[in-house]
């Protein structure tokens, strides 16, 4: 568990009870179209409620958080994955105030598809299993979820769906790492960077703890350390030593440049 995710897992779940107890907090904090300049805090607030109906609008969130959040902050760093966090979840109550204008939005559905979107761009081919039995490629999964929700937001999204919020997070996800792929200091300069460094810096690799690892993380780490075993620190491509900086123990590890 990496620490945006847990907090903002304890902040949603918190503001869920609290939902509970306290009704009028949901009509405080949603987001209502007509009303975004007097509210503005509503573009981020809507994004910590949930339906106090049903469980399940949180519970499905949350896993989704919980399951992709931690590798994407990983390999973004805290900081960066948190603007991609309220950024995703901004954009999608623009896009959703533009083309549904008579939909008021809660959930955190818009920002957590936008770390969806950010998983897909950096681990396409990697399976997800759809009910634990279905195994698709993260890129099928975003590719599908978009034409849904626009065949859905085009029928008039009904149950209650957010669909173009959905399709807002994923917009905002895309645009916020694009510019962080075009911009000096972010993806291209850190592997730059990290390409120099000596590899002495990554000799505590031995050192790994695979039961501190993320599971959806075990496959790719196991797999650079049979590299390292088969062929040395240096057959390591700067993208390998980037993500294995993240499990040597702390005294050894790389710490890109921000």
């Amino acid at each position: 568990m990496t620490r945006w995710v847990r907090n903002l897992l304890i902040a949603n779940v918190a503001i869920y009870f609290v939902q509970q107890t306290m009704p009028g907090v949901t009509n405080a904090l949603m987001f209502v179209p007509g009303l975004e300049f007097a509210r503005p805090w509503t573009f981020i607030t809507y994004m910590f409620l949930h339906d106090p109906s049903s469980i399940w609008h949180i519970v499905f969130n949350m896993m989704g958080l919980y399951f992709f959040g931690p590798r994407v902050e990983q390999r973004m760093g805290s900081d960066r994955f948190l603007w991609l966090y309220f950024i995703s979840g901004i954009s999608g109550a623009l896009l959703s105030l533009l083309l549904a204008p008579n939909n008021a939005l809660i959930g955190a559905s818009a920002a957590v598809f936008g770390v969806v979107l950010a998983f897909a761009r950096f681990w396409p081919t990697d399976k997800i299993y759809i009910w634990g039995v279905l195994p698709l490629e993260a890129r099928w999964l975003v590719i599908l979820t978009i034409v849904w929700a626009i065949f859905s937001g085009l029928r008039g999204s009904t149950g209650g769906v957010a669909d173009y919020a959905h399709l807002g997070g994923y917009v905002g996800a895309y645009l916020y790492l694009k510019w962080l792929e075009e911009t000096k200091g972010t993806k291209k300069f850190k592997q730059l960077a990290i390409s120099a460094l000596p590899d002495r810096q990554l000799t505590n690799w031995k050192r790994v703890d695979m039961q501190s690892v993320h599971e959806l993380n075990r496959d790719e780490v196991n797999r650079i350390l049979d590299k390292i075993s088969a062929s040395g620190l240096t057959s390591l491509t700067p993208q390998e030593k980037q993500f294995l900086s993240n499990f040597v123990p702390p005294d050894d590890r790389v710490t890109p440049p921000s």
